[in-house]
């Protein structure tokens, strides 16, 4: 199945003034209604990685839990969860990092890694880079290293793509919008 760039722009919703005013909140749930649009998405990450040098999947909560948790499955690939604050039973580490709505921390289970992993991140997109930023302090702290971040979406125009890559992180995104773009 070919790539189609127009189909998944066409169920991603944008969402004027969510969650505060000025801001486009892009809905990837109508792209999740359409089996078609979900397996392209799937098929392009797992056809990008299917090959690539890496032994772990790192997922942001929530919305990355969506794609990477199957592409981790399709990989055969260790999923590791990286959570909003409060959610996980065990010991943890934290990060706090700005998000474009305010500060929040990122927490991982602490022995989720170990020296020498490498690691492939996944989000619904990037925007400003603050999550992403934080799980990549969090693995390099556990002496692992971040083979990529990826995401369905990217909004160059608030600089995360280009924060990742100063940390020497390269991104992958399936298609992007400009902050203009409807």
């Amino acid at each position: 199945m070919t790539f189609d760039d127009s189909l998944i722009k066409s169920l991603i919703r944008p969402v004027v003034d969510f969650p505060k005013p000025g801001v486009v909140f892009r809905d990837i749930t109508p792209l999740f209604q359409s089996p078609k649009a979900t397996r392209q998405v799937v098929d392009q990450f797992v056809q990008r990685y299917i090959d690539a040098d890496f032994n772990h999947i790192g997922v942001m909560d929530a919305r990355g839990f969506l794609i990477g948790s199957v592409v981790a499955y399709e990989l055969n690939k260790p999923l590791v969860l990286f959570r909003k604050q409060g959610k996980l039973p065990a010991d943890v580490l934290a990060e706090g990092y700005q998000t474009e709505y305010g500060q929040a921390f990122l927490e991982v289970h602490a022995d989720s890694l170990c020296d020498g992993d490498s690691v492939v991140l996944f989000d619904d997109l990037i925007a400003t880079g603050g999550t992403l930023l934080a799980a990549v302090n969090l693995i390099r702290r556990m002496g692992a290293k971040v083979h990529e971040a990826a995401a369905i979406i990217d909004l160059p125009q608030l600089g995360g793509s280009q924060r990742l890559n100063d940390q020497q992180v390269p991104t992958f995104c399936l298609t992007r919008y400009s902050l203009d773009e409807m």
